[in-house]
């Protein structure tokens, strides 16, 4: 609470009257600026259609990837950051180059070809002709039933849950882990995108290459597979693939302003994408937010009290490489310490509230900020969630005990079909929708960068633990190698 002195004049005496001005209406008034400015001059929609046109893809360790690294460096410059650095790493990097499958019925020689796309760390090199054993929605209750029947043969799956309302689904990499676990030869999983669009991503838990060949199939084909497999009895699935693998170097981008103490706020989004199409929406409309932020920031001349980082990471998409890099060497200099909380944008879209992460210490702080953003924006529903969850670069650092948080929002059905897939192109990015997104996350991010106490502590390795197995997270981090207690 800041105090303000007031001084009135009383039968001729000065008298001076001791004030004081609310938190709240410091943030109110912040957020009035950030709302005017975002609403005027954003350029989140102008650069991510540019870097679309001009880059296409940003597959890290490709060409692409560095012209993406190089075109969100030369922005910050633009905007007035003097700190803005290239945080290197190395990274083992996987490109696709051919795959075909086959389905063979075991009573005959004919044969249909399906369309396919390899998903990532699979194998350089592999030819396999297997039987397919029908899993179901790849749980390992569905492995377990099963587990007579899947060693050495092709597990098809899906990749979301059908049929199943009150089942956790499994990532795709975790669905295959089972699979390897249970002694499966390769794995089909199946689209749950109306259609035939095509999906990729890694089906590798830790970021390294996997042993069996996987691949994904548009919803149809799964339809039309699973049909075949009724009216035609076994089938043989012939997958060839071919893929590459060397270690190359990619690059974390960081702009810093500079705070009135070394306390530390992290805002990030990959800015790495697959291959497929431009990845505007995974995670262009992110990244190119957190870019907006910082420009916001700097238009304004906003000196936080907490120093803030803007952080492009690359590597997500290949297994969170980019931001456990970064928190390595927050851990490797001291200064995880000094970070009192992360931000992270990773397809937020139109925000409707924000997600606590399962921070009960947050709440009261958290409804006060949506409050104070209300009397700013009287349409903003201010909605609260508290549940956390895994597969993007939040997670190195709740890994760590630091708090995170993102905001909740909502995207079109027609650009989350296009997740991951080759249809997640520019045309899906509604402008205002994408400027909401600034507004509301520079609104966010002011009041973790300036006010007086942050509720949320940094947890002990002990608390973290706790935390983890409060939220459910501890079967998907065993399956993803990442549960080290």
């Amino acid at each position: 609470m800041k105090k303000r002195i007031l001084v009135a004049v009383v039968g001729g005496l000065c008298v001076v009257l001791a004030g004081f001005r609310t938190e709240e209406s410091e943030w109110e008034k912040a957020f009035s600026r950030i709302d005017t400015e975002v609403r005027k001059n954003s350029r989140a929609y102008q650069t991510l259609g540019e870097a679309t046109q001009q880059i296409g893809h940003r597959l890290t360790g490709s060409s692409n990837g560095r012209n993406a690294e190089e075109y969100a460096y030369k922005l910050l410059k633009s905007y007035g950051f003097s700190d803005v650095k290239y945080q290197p790493f190395e990274v083992v990097s996987w490109m696709r180059d051919t795959v075909t499958l086959s389905i063979v019925p075991k009573s005959s020689d004919n044969f249909r070809d399906v369309a396919v796309v390899a998903l990532a760390h699979s194998p350089v090199e592999a030819s396999l002709h297997a039987d397919i054993v029908d899993v179901g929605n790849g749980l390992e209750e569905d492995f377990e039933v099963l587990k007579d029947k899947v060693k050495g043969k092709v597990a098809l799956a899906n990749i979301g849950l059908v049929g199943a309302p009150d089942k956790k689904n499994l990532h795709r990499s975790e669905k295959t882990a089972l699979a390897i676990r249970y002694g499966a030869s390769g794995i089909i999983m199946v689209n749950q995108a109306p259609g035939r669009i095509l999906l990729t991503g890694t089906a590798s838990v830790t970021g390294d290459l996997i042993p069996i060949p996987a691949v994904s199939i548009s919803n149809d084909s799964g339809r039309e597979l699973r049909s075949w497999l009724k009216e035609e009895g076994p089938l043989q699935a012939h997958i060839d693939m071919r893929n590459f693998s060397r270690t190359i170097r990619a690059r974390n981008v960081v702009a810093t302003l500079k705070g009135k103490s070394s306390e530390k706020v992290i805002i990030g989004g990959h800015l790495d994408s697959w291959d497929l199409a431009t990845g505007a929406i995974d995670n262009g409309i992110g990244s190119f937010a957190v870019l907006d932020i910082a420009r916001t920031f700097k238009a304004l001349r906003i000196k936080p009290d907490r120093t803030i980082q803007f952080v492009m990471f690359m590597g997500e998409e290949q297994g969170l490489l980019g931001s456990k890099h970064f928190v390595r060497e927050l851990n490797r200099t001291g200064e995880a310490a000094k970070v009192r909380y992360m931000m992270n944008l990773d397809m937020t879209n139109n925000p409707k509230g924000i997600n606590a992460f399962g921070r009960d210490d947050m709440s009261e702080f958290f409804q006060r900020v949506g409050t104070a953003i209300r009397k700013v924006d009287e349409t903003y529903p201010n909605q609260y969630l508290n549940r956390a969850g895994l597969h993007s670069d939040h997670q190195p650092f709740m890994l760590d005990g630091i708090p995170v948080a993102g905001l909740s929002g909502s995207l079109s059905p027609s650009a989350l079909q296009c997740y991951h897939a080759d249809c997640d192109s520019f045309d899906l990015v509604d402008k205002q929708e994408l400027e909401n997104t600034v507004r509301i996350a520079s609104m966010y991010l002011y009041t973790l960068a300036s006010a007086n106490t942050l509720p949320a502590k940094r947890l002990t390795t002990q608390q973290t633990r706790d935390y983890l197995i409060a939220q459910g997270l501890k079967q998907e981090l065993v399956l993803g190698q990442e549960w080290r207690w």
